[in-house]
């Protein structure tokens, strides 16, 4: 009985033992994916900020709030048809920023498409990317760290300039109790295109610099509160300049008439409702990557050690009882 029962467990110790490289190396990275249909929605607010009043003789104004609603849809249809050319699982995200004055009317909006690989965040160059509805090639990432990112610089793309620059890594921080890493971007002043939605009718974006030879330059600071996990930013900010030059800006000092000035921040209940969706996403991704396959070898290894254990016992019980079977027998014959 004890034979089959170290028989037993020598099975299911190889088992596991066999199941936890599978389990890493095999089913996480086919399940360890961002979801085609994903949809989140997140609001961020610069107060005290500087805005170009223009109604009201084009002039720069003080307020008390600019609002900027962040909407992420995943569009599952068109990540199917990318897939089918593709080869490897897709996601595509079409999002839309809409940036709306202290008065609630829109100042601007700006949607993007971007396409990338579900598992590893690497874009995916297809038809329809685009920011503004206009044709980009991202590198880089974009919203979203890789799954278990380094300590290191990323190549970042920003969707003002529709260019990539490295995101660097300032070191390891806290936020809301999670330890995560934190990264910088600094864009230097590039002139930039004017959004296609302009809070006056009739501009034409396409014409407007070439017929009033005023352009539109942007500069920022990008800052990044990552979990190293997931990826996924638990906390996003930016400290952000716009500015028009020359034509309508002329007669500004040294020509320049601000656009926008303020330091971005997400609104309290978005940041308290980000901070537990990634605590939530943390916990699967090292259920799959640590957890289980760890799990999984430390149960083979004890499987391994009670089957023989057992198998030692089932020995020793099989030689006492041989040894008194040959003292009994020895027993008879001397009397």
């Amino acid at each position: 009985m004890q034979r089959r029962a170290s028989l037993l467990l020598i099975a299911l110790a190889v088992f596991c033992t066999a199941l936890a490289p599978l389990l890493r190396w095999y089913a996480y990275p086919r399940l360890a994916k961002i979801p085609p249909n994903q949809y989140q929605e997140t609001v961020l607010e610069a107060k005290d900020a500087t805005l170009l009043d223009y109604t009201g003789g084009m002039q720069p104004r003080k307020v008390d709030k600019v609002t900027i609603v962040q909407t992420l849809k995943g569009n599952v249809e068109a990540s199917r048809e990318i897939e089918a050319s593709a080869g490897r699982d897709v996601v595509v995200w079409d999002t839309l920023s809409h940036i709306s004055g202290p008065d609630g009317k829109t100042v601007s909006q700006i949607p993007e498409r971007y396409v990338f690989d579900a598992h590893t965040q690497e874009p995916v160059h297809a038809a329809g990317e685009a920011v503004d509805g206009d044709p980009v090639t991202r590198e880089g990432i974009e919203f979203k760290w890789p799954f278990f990112a380094e300590p290191r610089d990323y190549l970042y793309f920003d969707a003002q300039t529709r260019t990539s620059a490295p995101v660097h890594y300032l070191g390891p921080r806290t936020f809301r109790g999670m330890d995560v890493y934190y990264y910088e971007q600094h864009v230097p002043w590039t002139k930039v295109p004017l959004p296609k939605k302009m809070p006056i009718e009739g501009i034409d974006p396409a014409t407007f610099e070439q017929s009033t030879g005023t352009s539109l330059w942007y500069r920022a600071k990008a800052m990044f509160w990552v979990d190293p996990v997931t990826g996924a930013p638990v906390n996003a900010e930016q400290v952000v300049e716009q500015e028009m030059r020359g034509g309508i800006a002329a007669g500004a000092p040294e020509g320049r008439l601000t656009v926008f000035a303020g330091h971005v921040k997400m609104r309290e209940d978005y940041s308290r409702y980000t901070v537990d969706l990634v605590r939530s996403n943390r916990a699967k991704v090292l259920a799959l990557h640590t957890y289980a396959p760890a799990g999984l070898a430390a149960a083979g290894l004890a499987l391994l050690v009670a089957a023989l254990w057992l198998e030692a016992r089932g020995r020793r019980a099989a030689g006492a009882a041989g040894a008194a079977d040959g003292a009994g027998a020895g027993a008879g014959i001397s009397a």
